[in-house]
């Protein structure tokens, strides 16, 4: 029975431990996600600034892995090299190694203030204020991993277990089983700092030999590329490539660190212990540092070899297309600032494409040839793609932003639903264009003046919206207001010169049908083009209006 309960002790400390590093990387990434994206626009050529980016995100968000996942979805929407990116992932296996100091402060008494430490954060989340709550979820966190740890570290109080552990590591004394043995269980639990916590637990209570705790450490730093490596199912050539040379640059590393601590495993444990004072926890987290820094130094001069072997391996898709989708990936969920930033470029995306076909819908309605008609239905289904796919990846969004964020995600649903309409009324025109050429109806010279007027009208409040959409300015947000008033004017006054124009014999019933369908279609276009510039200014969506 007491040994049962020392089991279920260290699942639980394990579980505790795994919520308390996901609830710190969340609330961390929420505070510091305008920082994220600024180092992350910095990432250039230079291998030594994309280590020290990645290296910084990563020591920044605590979790290599979200790094790396949100590093895949970026060389997947292409915004990325391969190169790039094998440097950040690089940096990012450094700045993992200051989870592991994190947990080494267990070797120290901080139990009783780690529960005061989750007791504070968990009353800050009853704050409105969002930075209040991120803080606190930063401090609760906090506090978790080390009630975790003290968990863990009960659970081999129990002398039976403890023995019965060390029985099972002597008899798998050998450096590739231990290997493996990190290898599979970070793999299950997804987490390599999880597992350095455990390590630097059973080694401290002395369940585990220290030398043993090394070998398992260098399997876990193979056995996190497993989320990785998940993340880059589905993807792109280049988003495999990455997951790939992740796992490269973790194995040659460990294949050398390997050879070399079991070859001089005896001086190495000396020597730590002399220099830290036989401090167990101290020692495996200068152990992992020095790995994954040693690691980089050896194969930053070698990441155009290691792009090279990947591209070898995974080769290009002949069939392989670039996307639609330019701006967004599931990946970047990891980190939700910088996936808002980037759904709000993907939604930019899709308004200019649904410019694009529309100036060709009109263009069609004049010139009746029927050259651009194939060339709108393909835009016209992408655009419907784009809608279904920025809807989803909103809804995924949402639940992960603060308050403020939320709103402004809200008026993104709005936005994309604006231009999707307006992308079908542009599929609208270019279908009225093809009856009218096969009936051989034309529009006389007013007319077109007339829908000329309107539509130049239409497509300064295109532009206009699309830059309030990028950045709010009331003085553009009044000029679209009187420009929409003007599209609103000429409706009325076409309308009436129309069916002047049907009085007097000028005009068929047929032809004015398509007359009055095409002006009423302008109008509404203005409309929801109105409602995509409001939600810059309005991100509650309380005045988005008439569209809809």
């Amino acid at each position: 029975m007491v040994i049962f309960n020392s089991i279920l002790a260290l699942l639980a400390g394990v579980g505790v431990f795994i919520v308390g590093m996901n609830m710190l990387s969340h609330s961390l990434q929420k505070v510091a996600g305008p920082g994220m994206k600024r180092l992350i626009g910095k990432i250039t050529k230079n291998r030594f600034l994309g280590v020290g980016i990645g290296a910084l995100v990563t020591g920044i968000i605590q979790s290599s892995a979200a790094t790396t996942v949100m590093t895949i979805g970026f060389v997947n929407i292409g915004t990325m090299t391969l190169f790039q990116a094998t440097s950040v992932i690089m940096g990012a296996n450094i700045g993992t190694t200051v989870t592991g100091l994190l947990v080494s402060l267990s070797s120290f008494d901080v139990g009783i203030y780690a529960s005061v430490l989750a007791f504070i954060g968990v009353m800050m989340q009853f704050f409105k204020n969002d930075k209040v709550k991120n803080i606190g979820g930063i401090i609760c966190g906090l506090g978790l991993i080390f009630i975790g740890l003290d968990l863990m570290s009960a659970s081999f109080n129990n002398n039976e277990i403890k023995e019965a552990i060390q029985n099972i590591f002597s008899g798998i004394d050998f450096p590739l089983l231990l290997l493996l043995l990190g290898i599979v269980f970070t793999a299950i639990m997804q987490s390599s700092s999880a597992m350095t916590g455990l390590v630097i637990v059973m080694v401290s209570s002395g369940a585990m030999p220290f030398e043993s705790g090394l070998f398992i450490i260098l399997g876990a730093n193979i056995g996190t590329c497993i989320t990785a490596l998940i993340a880059t199912i589905g993807t792109s050539a280049n988003a495999k490539r990455t997951g790939l040379i992740h796992l490269l640059f973790n194995v040659i590393g460990v294949t050398i660190f390997t050879t070399f601590v079991w070859i001089f495993k005896t001086p190495i444990v000396n020597f730590l212990n002399n220099a830290f004072g036989n401090n167990y926890a101290i020692e495996i987290a200068i152990f992992h540092i020095a790995f994954n820094v040693s690691t980089t130094l050896i194969l930053i001069p070698f990441i155009k070899y290691l792009v090279r072997i990947a591209e070898i391996v995974i080769k290009d898709k002949k069939d392989e297309r670039e996307h639609v989708i330019k701006y967004i990936d599931e990946r970047l969920l990891q980190t939700p600032s910088i996936a808002m930033e980037q759904v709000k470029k993907e939604i930019l995306n899709m308004a200019l494409l649904a410019q694009e076909n529309f100036k060709k819908g009109i263009d069609e309605l004049y010139s009746q040839k029927g050259d651009n008609i194939k060339e709108i239905g393909v835009h016209e289904d992408e655009i419907d793609y784009m809608n279904n796919v920025i809807t989803k990846f909103l809804i995924k969004l949402s639940p992960l932003l603060g308050e403020k964020d939320e709103k402004i995600l809200g008026s993104y649903f709005h936005v994309v639903n604006d231009i999707e309409r307006i992308g079908d009324y542009a599929k609208n025109f270019a279908d009225d264009s093809l009856k009218m050429k096969n009936d051989e109806l034309h529009f006389s010279s007013e007319a077109r003046n007339e829908l000329r007027m309107m539509v130049d009208t239409i497509e300064k409040m295109y532009s206009l919206a699309i830059e309030l959409f990028e950045n709010p300015n009331q003085e553009k947000l009044d000029e679209l207001n009187l420009l929409e008033e003007k599209t609103d004017a000429y409706k009325e006054e076409f309308s009436a010169k129309h069916f002047e124009r049907l009085s007097q014999n000028n005009c068929t019933i047929e032809l004015g049908a398509f007359y009055t369908v095409i002006i009423s279609s302008l109008e509404r276009v203005g409309d929801h083009i109105v409602n995509i510039g409001f939600s810059s200014q309005n991100p509650t969506g309380d005045q988005i209006s008439k569209a809809l």
